[in-house]
Protein backbone atom coordinates (compact mmCIF):
# COMPACT_ATOMS: atom_id res chain seq x y z
CA UNK A 1 0.00 0.00 0.00
CA UNK A 2 2.87 2.43 0.86
CA UNK A 3 4.15 1.68 -2.64
CA UNK A 4 1.20 2.52 -4.11
CA UNK A 5 0.56 5.66 -2.33
CA UNK A 6 4.29 6.73 -3.42
CA UNK A 7 3.84 6.20 -6.32
CA UNK A 8 0.38 7.99 -6.77
CA UNK A 9 2.24 11.01 -5.34
CA UNK A 10 4.99 11.00 -7.74
CA UNK A 11 2.54 11.11 -10.60
CA UNK A 12 0.84 13.82 -8.72
CA UNK A 13 3.69 15.94 -8.95
CA UNK A 14 4.86 14.94 -12.58
CA UNK A 15 1.12 16.74 -13.46
CA UNK A 16 1.76 19.67 -11.82
CA UNK A 17 3.32 22.54 -13.34
CA UNK A 18 6.49 23.51 -12.83
CA UNK A 19 6.82 27.29 -11.59
CA UNK A 20 8.05 29.70 -13.71
CA UNK A 21 11.46 30.48 -12.92
CA UNK A 22 12.75 34.64 -13.02
CA UNK A 23 14.42 35.64 -15.93
CA UNK A 24 16.84 38.51 -16.52
CA UNK A 25 15.37 42.08 -17.41
CA UNK A 26 15.45 45.66 -16.98
CA UNK A 27 13.29 47.54 -15.33
CA UNK A 28 12.06 51.25 -15.78
CA UNK A 29 10.36 52.70 -12.56
CA UNK A 30 9.24 56.23 -12.64
CA UNK A 31 7.00 58.39 -10.68
CA UNK A 32 5.67 61.44 -10.99
CA UNK A 33 7.50 61.90 -14.61
CA UNK A 34 10.78 61.68 -13.06
CA UNK A 35 12.99 57.87 -13.05
CA UNK A 36 13.01 56.43 -9.64
CA UNK A 37 14.81 53.16 -11.08
CA UNK A 38 16.29 52.28 -14.15
CA UNK A 39 18.22 48.64 -13.74
CA UNK A 40 18.55 45.17 -13.70
CA UNK A 41 15.39 43.13 -12.78
CA UNK A 42 14.55 39.56 -12.30
CA UNK A 43 10.99 39.25 -14.07
CA UNK A 44 8.45 36.41 -12.90
CA UNK A 45 6.28 35.77 -15.16
CA UNK A 46 2.45 34.69 -14.07
CA UNK A 47 -0.71 33.19 -15.17
CA UNK A 48 -2.72 35.72 -17.69
CA UNK A 49 0.24 38.19 -18.42
CA UNK A 50 0.63 39.19 -14.40
CA UNK A 51 4.33 39.71 -13.53
CA UNK A 52 6.67 40.92 -10.66
CA UNK A 53 9.52 42.31 -10.82
CA UNK A 54 12.71 42.33 -8.22
CA UNK A 55 15.66 44.24 -8.07
CA UNK A 56 18.95 42.28 -9.56
CA UNK A 57 22.51 42.74 -8.72
CA UNK A 58 22.42 43.89 -5.46
CA UNK A 59 20.24 46.85 -6.46
CA UNK A 60 17.34 48.23 -4.72
CA UNK A 61 14.00 49.88 -5.89
CA UNK A 62 13.08 52.93 -4.03
CA UNK A 63 11.39 53.90 -1.04
CA UNK A 64 12.42 50.00 0.75
CA UNK A 65 10.33 48.34 -2.54
CA UNK A 66 11.47 44.58 -2.64
CA UNK A 67 9.26 43.75 -5.52
CA UNK A 68 6.62 45.50 -7.79
CA UNK A 69 3.71 43.15 -9.10
CA UNK A 70 1.36 43.71 -11.46
CA UNK A 71 -2.12 41.85 -11.75
CA UNK A 72 -3.94 41.68 -15.49
CA UNK A 73 -7.66 42.35 -14.41
CA UNK A 74 -8.41 42.33 -17.94
CA UNK A 75 -6.63 42.54 -21.07
CA UNK A 76 -4.44 45.66 -21.08
CA UNK A 77 -5.58 46.82 -17.64
CA UNK A 78 -3.63 46.05 -14.61
CA UNK A 79 -3.71 46.67 -10.80
CA UNK A 80 -0.22 47.23 -9.65
CA UNK A 81 1.17 46.70 -6.33
CA UNK A 82 4.71 47.22 -4.33
CA UNK A 83 5.98 45.32 -1.43
CA UNK A 84 8.23 46.48 0.84
CA UNK A 85 11.01 44.33 2.20
CA UNK A 86 9.11 44.16 5.90
CA UNK A 87 6.37 42.65 3.81
CA UNK A 88 4.16 46.31 3.46
CA UNK A 89 1.88 46.03 0.91
CA UNK A 90 1.18 49.36 -0.99
CA UNK A 91 -1.72 49.88 -4.02
CA UNK A 92 0.18 52.00 -6.41
CA UNK A 93 -3.08 51.70 -8.62
CA UNK A 94 -4.96 50.63 -12.02
CA UNK A 95 -2.23 50.79 -15.21
CA UNK A 96 -2.60 50.54 -18.86
CA UNK A 97 -0.76 48.65 -21.38
CA UNK A 98 0.95 51.67 -23.19
CA UNK A 99 0.01 51.56 -27.07
CA UNK A 100 3.27 53.17 -27.78
CA UNK A 101 5.21 50.46 -25.95
CA UNK A 102 4.27 47.70 -25.37
CA UNK A 103 6.38 46.62 -22.16
CA UNK A 104 5.43 49.52 -20.06
CA UNK A 105 2.44 50.19 -18.06
CA UNK A 106 1.12 53.80 -17.10
CA UNK A 107 -1.08 54.56 -14.22
CA UNK A 108 -2.14 58.32 -13.06
CA UNK A 109 1.30 58.73 -11.62
CA UNK A 110 3.58 56.13 -11.99
CA UNK A 111 4.58 53.85 -15.06
CA UNK A 112 6.08 50.24 -14.63
CA UNK A 113 8.33 49.60 -17.90
CA UNK A 114 10.03 45.82 -18.11
CA UNK A 115 12.62 45.02 -21.17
Amino acid sequence: MRYLLVAMAATAALALPAAAEARPARCVLTAAGSPQFSGPCDFQAERGGSFTVTPAERRRFPNGLGAVSLSVVEPGIGEVRGLTRDGINSRWGEARRSPRDPACWVGADFSLCVY
